[in-house]
């Protein structure tokens, strides 16, 4: 059966919320998961490198180079509770990212989709970032697969972050009908911010789905340490047509600097897609979209 509507909830952590363990962090979660589900959702989506927040209380020493192994020796029981916590509060939870080990040693940006029913889909980001190929940062392994699942009747993908930005991942996607695409993100500068969303609202337009996206906000204080800002926002966006209100987008927050966010700010976005709008636009009542169009037919002539 498919779904004609779906509420979500985008949290846009605040990194400068302080923690004494992980503790603390499960119940600001579980927080989150009653102003969810008291707004109606049936999703929570959670930001790109949601374990960055478990920095506040990770060893003042830890090198750079060690914060992934740090943060993915943490992630299997943490990731464990988040499971049990959508089973018993009813509802899917998109748990950002968490670094985790693979089976040949090496660590993944890995998303966690849990639904209520036990379910659980898992997607690595496909696109590193110059800081997830460093040595002595955040060494990471590029994803290789993108899933398209279906949950509650609807064809869902995750691109994290820097996925969004490649067109050729909205060509990969197009003939798959999909509904829904989540978009856990984490940015440190404006510029990163625009880059992220204002590609994901392109995205949109060009498989004709909604797309979601969201990020942390503010930085983490390690000790005597002040982490780097955090910039970003929620939004969800859908293909820019009349039935759907002309501009594409479904709902927004306004975008936080990491150096200008307060200490109380922890936003919520509750909006709702209209996904069987949207699947009708799909089959033929879009203004002018002609599908999944690929250019496979294209040549490309160069002069000069």
């Amino acid at each position: 059966m498919q779904t004609e509507t779906l509420n979500i909830a985008l949290w846009s952590i605040n990194f400068r919320r302080k923690l004494s363990n992980l503790g603390d962090w499960l119940a600001l979660v579980e927080q989150q998961i009653a102003n969810a589900k008291e707004g109606g959702a049936e999703l929570l989506i959670l930001p790109e490198y949601a374990s960055e927040h478990w920095m506040g209380f990770a060893p003042e020493t830890l090198a750079p180079s060690d914060e992934i192994a740090w943060m993915a020796a943490k992630s299997a029981g943490v990731l464990a509770v988040l499971q049990g916590l959508s089973s018993e509060n009813d509802i899917a939870i998109l748990a950002g990212t968490i670094p985790v080990a693979g089976v040949s040693g090496q660590y993944h940006n890995r998303a966690h989709f849990f639904t209520p029913d036990g379910a659980v889909v898992v997607q690595d980001k496909l696109c590193l970032t110059p800081n997830e190929q460093d040595e002595d940062a955040w060494l990471l392994e590029p994803g290789s697969e993108l899933n398209v699942f279906t949950w509650r009747g609807l064809n869902v993908a995750i691109l994290t972050c820097l996925d969004i930005e490649m067109p050729a991942l909205s060509v990969l996607l197009a003939p798959h009908d999909v509904d829904l695409i989540l978009v856990p993100s984490m940015t440190t500068r404006l510029a990163g911010y625009h880059r992220v969303f204002d590609c994901a609202k392109a995205r949109a337009i060009e498989p004709q789905a909604a797309v979601a996206v969201v990020g942390p906000v503010g930085n983490v204080e390690q000790g005597e340490v002040v982490r780097g800002d955090n910039t970003s926002a929620s939004a969800l966006y859908l293909p820019c047509e009349e039935s759907l209100g002309h501009n594409g987008i479904a709902g927004s927050t306004e975008v936080s600097q990491g150096h200008d966010v307060s200490d109380l700010k922890d936003e919520l976005l509750l909006a709702t897609i209209p996904c069987q709008k949207i699947r009708d636009l799909r089959q033929g009542l879009a203004e002018v979209w002609p599908g999944g169009w690929s250019a496979d037919h294209i040549t490309i002539k160069t002069q000069g």
